[in-house]
């Protein structure tokens, strides 16, 4: 087999090749954005619509779902092998509890900070005064529920899964099966747990579990580095079916979330960054692909594989403890659908249906964004983490109706923020306990996130070094 294409072409003979860059994942990404942007639009004005797509919609909409239907295949094997792999690598670790403690703390920290933000832009921007909106719009789904989060943590079965069926009017029966991640995490630490009180007897299990986790992350990668045709369909179908012309007389509301969302990322995280001694410019070059995903899939869950490889290979946090942090943050982890979004929507209700708000109810808003996300983990996120936010200060349910026209087009840079933030808590907490691989947070982006793992594993035997950083690492961390 030649290898022709991939080496400089011998001097004396002409080819085209394409420059460097141009084979590089974030720049598919780009122009898959690009190009899924024009399709989008094409789609749109030749009249393709949501309940009636055109040949080039419905294609649009095939690729998208479809892509996002194969990044959340892998979401269950992956978290239930590694979060085991990661419980047997943490018994070298004497702080393992004070990693867990320091991760949920600073989930915390991060979403009040998002959640004030929120708090300011509304009370500054007042998003819900003379909107033009005459008609008060109905809803009656899902309202967040504390009580149901509880209950949700003990599996119904090993596996975490639910199925539901639905009846069409010609009788057909449709059933779809969906998996509570949380639930996952769950059954997973269980069994890590017990295979390390088993003690010698388990270790078969272990590297089992060690081996089918190498095989689902070479299943991951393949997936991975389809991503740019996956973003072709997500976002052109997004621009298809809800173009920007549904935000009409909520621009301003759009604005007032887009505006705290930006502060977040922008702001918000490169200072929490720069304050724990690391580089802007690394953080987000190496954040940056699975933001991108994020944002046109809208949704963390889907983005987790990429999530946790970028947090991994390029920020550098051992495996062993992002492989239990990720999937943690991916269920209860979002600045973006649980503290700037329901705040900024909370005051935008009260101010609609023209309710004072007082400061004891700013402060149920904070209590309630801080805490409340673990509520909606496995549900709908941002809507239902919504409901719990009115249903808490006793404003009208009414008022989600008002806003869910747009939701689609605020959800992508939601879950952009989540992910951004689900990668940044593992990185702060890992420099802080000193486990941080800083030689590889600051290494040049040469796209080592999508190297195969059987390539950089030949590459690391020439020059010395390791891929899986997490023994070394978590070796330092011992008390």
């Amino acid at each position: 087999m030649s290898t022709q294409t991939s080496t400089p072409s011998p001097a004396g003979k002409t080819g085209f090749q394409l420059p460097k860059w141009a084979g590089s994942f974030g720049f598919q990404i780009i122009a898959a954005l690009i190009v899924g942007l024009g399709l989008g639009l094409l789609a749109k004005y030749t009249g393709s619509t949501k309940a009636s797509p055109n040949a080039l919609g419905a294609t649009l909409q095939t690729i998208g779902s479809s892509y996002v239907s194969l990044l959340q295949t892998a979401v269950v094997p992956l978290i239930f092998t590694a979060v085991v792999s990661s419980i047997s690598n943490l018994r070298q670790v004497s702080n393992a509890a004070k990693l867990a403690w320091n991760t949920l703390l600073w989930f915390a920290i991060t979403s009040l900070i998002a959640v004030l933000i929120g708090i300011g832009l509304g009370v500054l921007l007042q998003p819900g005064a003379n909107t033009g909106i005459s008609e008060e719009a109905k809803y009656s789904g899902k309202s967040g529920d504390w009580w149901a989060f509880l209950v949700g943590l003990f599996p119904k079965n090993f596996l975490g899964l639910g199925a539901s069926s639905t009846v069409a009017e010609s009788g057909a029966v449709t059933t779809s099966v969906s998996f509570n991640v949380l639930q996952i995490l769950v059954i997973a630490i269980a069994v890590g747990v017990a295979a390390l009180k088993v003690g010698k007897a388990a270790e078969p299990f272990l590297s089992l579990n060690a081996s089918a986790l190498a095989v689902i992350q070479k299943v991951l990668w393949w997936i991975i580095r389809i991503a740019p045709l996956g973003t072709v369909g997500l976002i052109g179908n997004a621009v298809a079916v809800y173009g920007w012309d549904t935000i009409g007389s909520l621009g301003k509301f759009t604005f007032a979330i887009y505006v705290g969302l930006a502060l977040v990322i922008f702001a918000v995280y490169p200072i929490l960054v720069r304050a724990h001694g690391l580089s802007v410019k690394q953080y987000f070059s190496g954040v940056w692909p699975a933001v991108q995903l994020a944002f046109v899939s809208r949704s963390s869950v889907g983005t987790l594989p990429l999530t946790q490889r970028v947090t991994e290979r390029s920020l550098g946090v051992p495996r062993a403890y992002a492989s239990f942090a990720v999937p943690l943050g991916a269920t209860t982890k979002m600045d973006g659908c649980a503290a700037i979004y329901p705040a900024i929507s909370a005051i935008f209700v009260a101010q609609f249906f023209g309710i004072q708000l007082d400061f004891t109810q700013y402060l149920l808003i904070a209590l309630v964004s801080v805490l409340g996300s673990a509520a909606t983990a496995g549900t709908t996120g941002a809507v239902v983490m919504l409901t719990l936010t009115l249903s808490t200060l006793g404003l009208p349910l009414a008022g989600v109706g008002l806003l869910l026209a747009i939701d689609p087009i605020l959800d992508m840079g939601r879950t952009a923020v989540n992910v951004a933030g689900q990668a940044l808590v593992p990185t702060i907490v890992a420099k802080r306990q000193g486990i941080l691989d800083e030689q590889l947070y600051n290494a040049p982006r040469n796209g080592t996130p999508f190297v195969d793992d059987s390539l950089d594993a030949d590459a690391a035997s020439h020059d010395g070094t390791t891929t899986d950083t997490a023994p070394r690492h978590l070796e330092d961390a011992k008390a």
